[in-house]
């Protein structure tokens, strides 16, 4: 901060500051305000409210500022005084400023300047809807790019190891697979037949509780049977085992990115994809069809017992529904989903895994994104079957 001194100040500085203060007295007819003091910014706190309670006062037609026993100044104090003489000059026609150091002009003549300065209007970004939309178009299609090529790549990576393990080339681990069976597979059992079961049985009563309505209670055996073994098995199972053994697959191969034992695979010459990847797609086919199975099961007896205590449907009523409304058609057509499913909740999983970088926070988000993604591609998936299916008229 600039400061305007004299010779005549330099003893009293080093002795002290002495305080600013502003006195006015009548001189003719003139109201003549004097400045005392050093005007520093250590020290006009102590007169900020004597200057805002003096701009606002009715002085009188005539006023004039005398400075000249105004000892050190630096560009806060000239800063208040010029504020203050502007702030009287908008009362009045003209204020004077009398005894003006010769040291001080130029300080006073810089402050003046900065203030007569129009300050730069911020100017508001025009918003650009259209670019920001092509913007956000193109990386999705970038972002879509990169998925398709990462998984095309962890495919090709887990059908050369399928394809070194039976020419021999590598030693097949069977061990791997049936333990990823039994991870993936038969711990997730439990879950699978309590949620089933419980939907199976919801289903049964909306669907009696609505065609009672109109007479046809019965047929929602019917409609259990055809829906659950369509539709909602295969999806609930492939759901659950997205958000159980695909943020698992995800949580496993990113800690051994994160512990650089991907790497540690690279450099002993093993392929990453054929030792970690493929075993996990193998075991996640074998076992969501059979899951699926479970499931249809599940759902479908809590569909029964739902109707027998609901709408006194005996069970053999039941199972005579289920035979005159199913084909051999309508209970594999939810199979066939179940290896695809699978087969895209391995890949996306092992995708994300492998993306994890150095953190915890990573590996958190890449959990995160895996079972999201598995579940959205897993409904997209469903539909695109039963668009199929309808378009060949099964």
């Amino acid at each position: 901060m600039a400061t305007a001194t004299s010779s005549e100040t330099a003893g009293r500085r080093s002795s002290g500051v002495t305080a600013p203060s502003l006195r006015g007295e009548r001189r003719g007819g003139t109201l003549v305000l004097e400045a005392a003091g050093d005007w520093l910014a250590r020290t006009i706190g102590s007169i900020e409210s004597d200057l805002e309670r003096t701009a606002r006062a009715d002085l009188g037609a005539d006023v004039a500022m005398d400075l000249s026993r105004v000892g050190q100044i630096d560009t806060a104090g000239a800063f208040v005084l010029e504020r203050l003489k502007r702030d009287l000059r908008a009362k009045r026609e003209h204020v004077e400023v009398e005894g003006l150091a010769e040291r001080n002009t130029a300080l006073f003549a810089a402050v003046g300047s900065a203030m007569d300065r129009e300050r730069p209007v911020r100017q508001r970004e025009r918003s650009k809807i259209l670019t920001n939309a092509v913007i956000a178009v193109g990386s999705f299609v970038i972002g879509i790019k990169d998925e398709l090529v990462n998984g095309l790549n962890l495919i090709g990576g887990a059908m050369y190891g399928a394809g070194s393990r039976i020419s021999g080339r590598t030693q097949s681990r069977p061990a791997a697979i049936f333990n990823q069976i039994d991870q993936m597979g038969v711990k997730a059992i439990p879950i699978i037949v309590l949620i089933t079961f419980l939907v199976g049985g919801i289903i049964a009563q909306q669907g009696a509780f609505q065609l009672r309505r109109y007479g046809g209670e019965v047929y929602a055996v019917n409609l259990i049977s055809i829906l659950v073994l369509r539709e909602i098995g295969v999806l609930l199972a492939a759901i659950m085992i997205a958000g159980r053994s695909g943020s698992a697959i995800c949580a496993e191969i990113g800690s051994m990115k994160m512990r650089e034992e991907v790497d540690a695979l690279h450099v002993i010459g093993l392929n990453p994809i054929g030792v970690l990847v493929f075993p996990r797609l193998v075991a996640l086919s074998i076992a969501l069809p059979l899951l699926t199975v479970i499931a249809n099961l599940a759902a479908l007896v809590g569909g029964a017992i739902t109707l027998r205590i609901y709408s006194d449907i005996s069970f053999l009523n039941f199972l005579q529904g289920l035979q005159q409304s199913i084909d051999l058609f309508t209970v594999f057509s939810g199979l066939l989903k179940a290896p695809f499913m699978a087969i895209l909740i391995g890949l996306v999983a092992a995708n994300e895994g492998m993306k994890v970088g150095g953190s915890a926070e990573s590996l958190g988000l890449r959990v995160t994104a895996a079972v999201v993604k598995s579940i959205f591609l897993v409904i997209v998936m469903d539909g695109l079957f039963a668009i199929f299916y309808a378009s060949i008229g099964l």
